[in-house]
């Protein structure tokens, strides 16, 4: 499971209280022609027309069984393969050695992953939408200032009932991959809600620890190493003997800020460039128990970057610290004279500049150098 649940809070993910073929949209969120995915925002105006909903539809990856041909010894008679009879071709045009297609494969190939959540916060809607973002360094004053009391007050932030859910068996317990219950140094290992559970080529796990005083990595001390140490090695163990990954090939990193403040570990196959993997949010594992190793304290005396998205309530405790939307530049006339200036678009109010920019359903598709990068897990 990720930071959002794929049905109501609580509710069974198998039993869903809504219909998703009587989704109805009132404007895209996100339109990632790079990721092949799209997040709309909407309802399900038979529940209720005041409940917004977010449906993400995402492309599946491609699986080295799709493309098997009958000269593939690996090939498995059953399977779907796009090189097959049914392969709809549709020439657009060929040019020397250089021919361009359209087409379509059998039905088993043509699945789109789907994501609901259901009711929606305004905390998802700003997740999911294309917004400012802002890279803030948090010294351990600061964290202590601004961002710890932000937590505290559980302002702004997800529902932490559906991983209480999973780590006490109420919810998902067939998904679990792997577990050790032990109180202090065990986890649950579950695929991330991001992952069909199928590709392997495209593995997501999460491995949720069961204590539960753990919010993120300003908690860690060095008397965590043993359960540090225990969440790598049996994450590696159980996804080699169960996925036949090699460990070596695995990622395996933690997010600050997390999306979801209980600690937890994000492992996929380093091949893959998955959501949240920028320098500016992840920290790998390995890094992680060495920094602990080295010092006790690391993670109380480090000053620590992440981003925030406009539309954040902490993004608008820490502006009351310090100008973070605004530029410092030097006047012309006077170049002693240093003054904070908004920098606003001639055709933007301010009040525009502070709101996520929304993708309009009449909007002419942008080209793939001008995607804002997807919102992270």
């Amino acid at each position: 499971m990720s930071s959002e649940q794929a049905a109501t809070e609580g509710g069974s993910s198998d039993t869903p209280s809504y219909e998703l073929k009587k989704f109805q949209l009132k404007r895209i969120l996100n339109n990632n022609t790079v990721r092949k995915s799209i997040a709309l925002l909407g309802t399900f105006p038979d529940l209720s027309s005041d409940n917004p909903a977010i449906v993400v539809f995402e492309k599946n990856a491609y699986r080295e069984s799709d493309v098997a041909t009958d000269e593939s010894e690996t090939l498995d008679k059953e399977a779907p393969s796009y090189f097959s009879k049914d392969l709809n071709v549709a020439t657009q045009f060929i040019n020397n050695i250089y021919g361009s297609y359209q087409v379509v494969p059998r039905q088993e190939l043509c699945a789109v992953k789907s994501t609901v959540i259901y009711p929606a916060t305004e905390k998802h809607i700003q997740k999911y939408s294309i917004c400012q973002k802002y890279l803030i360094n948090e010294t351990p004053d600061l964290y202590e200032k601004l961002t710890l009391p932000y937590l505290l007050s559980k302002a702004d932030q997800f529902s932490l009932e559906w991983v209480y859910n999973i780590l006490e068996h109420k919810q998902e317990t067939e998904r679990i991959v792997f577990e050790d219950k032990d109180p202090e140094t065990g986890f649950v290992l579950l695929p991330d809600l991001k992952w069909d559970g199928v590709n392997v080529e495209n593995l997501y796990l999460l491995g949720i620890v069961h204590q539960h005083n753990l919010k993120s990595l300003r908690d860690l001390r060095g008397s965590h190493l043993p359960l540090l140490r225990n969440l790598r090695q049996s994450s590696k163990d159980a996804i080699q003997k169960r996925y036949g990954l090699n460990p070596s090939q695995l990622r395996m990193y933690f997010h600050y800020q997390p999306s979801f403040y209980h600690l937890h570990v994000h492992i996929n196959p380093i091949r893959n460039d998955a959501p949240g993997i920028w320098c500016e949010k992840s920290h790998m594992l390995d890094t992680v128990i060495n920094n602990l190793e080295l010092m006790h304290d690391y993670y109380q005396r480090a000053t620590l970057p992440f981003v925030l998205y406009e539309g954040n309530k902490l993004l608008d405790l820490y502006e009351e610290q310090s100008p973070i939307r605004s530029t410092i530049v030097l006047s012309q006339d006077k170049k002693d004279d240093t003054t904070p200036s908004q920098q606003l678009n001639d055709e933007d109010s301010e009040e525009d500049q502070h709101q996520c920019k929304r993708a309009k359903l009449d909007k002419t598709e942008p080209n793939e150098s001008e995607i804002v990068a997807p919102a992270c897990a």
